[in-house]
């Protein structure tokens, strides 16, 4: 519930280090670009409020023509409903206007625009801000005083349209109004500041003992923005949904193949979550709109999951378009995972038509995958992936997993008793000089081997453990400043399957040999952008993919 409200705390702290009195004054504004897609073209209103004892502002969108959830797609800003910024101690003063607000706060202290200062240094308002002021004391003696905001956003219980029923975010879910959820999380600020501090050292402690202090940074940058680049909401029967956004791609919502390097993370933490990305999917795959037999790609673009807009050509799915055995693998791992996690089959249960359905696909064409795209999709088509056909066994082995907990033992001796005989002509066909290929038919090719790393989650003991050893120790002499490159193609990489590729090894220093270049890309590039996934090795410059829910699966290392 409280992970879901749309709020965020901040908190800002004022320190004597000199033993000496100060007086500090604080400001700190929002503007419309937060209620707008496209500020230029936005019409915002604003103005001074009290909400539940605490002074602040809000600014709505006002823009004629504006619909809630009536525009979907790739690096749009939500384009309905209000800001808020409120201050959660006393002594605040705040004042809506335009970005003058800034200059004249600097003359006088105050969130306020005298008439001596309309035309502050000749800068035009072009647009509407609201701020909030206030004046801290701190010293003689060492010392601090703190001030506390909250920053909210009222989206009008339209979240996201699921399926054609606009949904408001899971803490609305029982009835809950605005009002009501701003007046609970003000009362709760102190006890949730305790608790995120003691969850913080202790992710950071666990952190650090899984892969070191370099570790602890990435993981540190990676644990917010994951789960930021999700809505929550709750279904028609009140169960979680937790819906990505595939940010800086196309904007499609509940893709599974983001969802399923993010889920270590998850898995981790809260593997409720993770079965809140696999309800939308089993819904929209067991929809007479889905014809094919192999698991969808998405559920829509964001704000609207309302069916699978990737592959799609004037009303038809174009085969070509899809990712069969990338997505049926991805469904079977992240379902055996999210119920083993906690022991909870309910959903596997109810979904094992589609499950087996699914796990029939990959036995049918996942030893040597045809000219199929996979996640790694800006990359190409791709035929004989040697790393896509490993999905495809592991999917089974995680199959297996959940026939065995639905009590169906001779189907799964069954299935277990295929990917054992697939991972044998695996072994054959794959096997090149000190390392595995990229495809089949290339000799010299290499490429990481990510998928092997839920063989080794789920305990399913497919592939030999010396396998893993091995293509890690390869991929120790391939890598660059900046890391181990994706494949033999070029010199680009991806954050998260290097983690994943890092959490095969069984030796700490080679995982660590392989995570510090990682934290060395971040630490150096000039690529002053939100955390990417997507990056070059050897200029250290990002690629494009940015912001997005992938990065938790830098936890792989803490899962394993």
């Amino acid at each position: 519930m409280v992970a879901s409200r749309p709020v965020n705390y901040l908190t800002l702290t004022v320190s004597s280090l000199d033993g000496l009195a100060h007086t500090v004054d604080l400001y700190l504004d929002v503007n419309g670009s937060l209620c707008a897609d496209r500020i230029e073209k936005a019409s915002i209103t604003g103005g001074t409020i009290r909400f539940g004892g605490c002074d602040g502002v809000r600014l709505t969108n006002a823009t004629p023509g504006a619909r809630v959830l009536g525009s979907s797609g790739d690096n749009q800003r939500i384009d309905w409903g209000s800001v808020y910024l409120l201050a959660l101690s006393a002594g605040a003063h705040a004042a809506v206007d335009s970005n003058l607000l800034r200059h004249a706060f600097c003359l006088t202290g105050l969130a306020d625009l005298p008439a001596s200062a309309q035309n502050l240094y000749g800068i035009r308002p072009e647009q509407t801000v609201g701020a909030i002021s206030r004046t801290l004391k701190v010293g003689p003696a060492p010392g601090s005083a703190s001030a506390a905001y909250i920053l909210a956003y009222d989206d009008l219980q339209a979240s996201i349209n699921y399926f054609g029923c606009q949904t408001p975010a899971y803490c609305f879910k029982d009835g809950a109004t605005f009002p009501q959820m701003i007046a609970q999380a003000i009362s709760g600020y102190s006890d949730l500041l305790r608790r995120c501090n003691a969850f913080d050292r202790d992710l950071s402690a666990r952190a650090e003992a899984a892969g070191g202090s370099a570790y602890a940074a990435i993981t540190a940058l990676a644990y917010r923005q994951a789960i930021a680049a999700h809505k929550m909401i709750a279904d028609e029967n009140g169960e979680v949904v937790f819906l990505s956004k595939e940010c800086f791609s196309n904007g499609c919502i509940g893709t599974v193949d983001v969802s399923y390097p993010s889920i270590p993370l998850f898995l981790l933490l809260c593997p409720e979550l993770v079965r809140g990305m696999l309800r939308p999917v089993f819904k929209f795959a067991a929809s007479p709109v889905w014809p094919y037999d192999f698991a969808p790609h998405d559920v829509g673009q964001y704000p609207l999951a309302t069916g699978q807009v990737y592959g799609l050509d004037n009303g038809r799915y174009v085969l070509e378009s899809q990712m069969p055995v990338e997505e049926c693998g991805n469904m079977l791992i992240m379902t055996a995972a999210a119920c083993r996690a906690d022991g909870d089959y309910t959903l596997a249960r109810a979904n094992l038509p589609l499950l087996e359905q699914w796990a029939g696909y990959l036995r049918r064409y996942g030893q040597d995958p045809g000219d199929q795209l996979c996640t790694d999709d800006f990359a190409g088509h791709l035929n004989h992936n040697a790393n896509l056909s490993i999905k495809a066994i592991v999917g089974l082995g995680a199959f297996t997993q959940i026939l065995d907990a639905c009590q169906e033992a001779a189907r799964a001796a069954d299935v277990r008793t295929a990917a054992r005989q697939m991972v044998g002509r695996w072994l054959e066909m794959a096997q090149d000089s000190g390392h595995t290929r990229l495809t089949f038919d290339r000799p010299g090719s290499w490429s990481m081997k990510y998928n092997l790393l839920f063989d080794r989650v789920l305990g399913l003991q497919l592939f030999p453990s010396s396998l893993y050893e091995s293509e890690v120790d390869a991929y120790l002499k391939l890598q660059n400043r900046y890391g181990l490159p994706l494949d033999s193609r070029a010199t680009y990489t991806k954050a998260d399957w290097l983690v994943w590729c890092a959490a095969l090894s069984d030796d700490p220093a080679k995982a660590r040999s392989l995570i510090e270049p990682l934290y060395r890309y971040y630490q150096e590039t000039g690529s002053r952008v939100p955390l990417t996934d997507w990056y070059d090795t050897i200029s250290g410059r990002a690629i494009h993919f940015r912001n997005r829910s992938v990065i938790g699966g830098l936890f792989a290392l803490m899962l394993v």
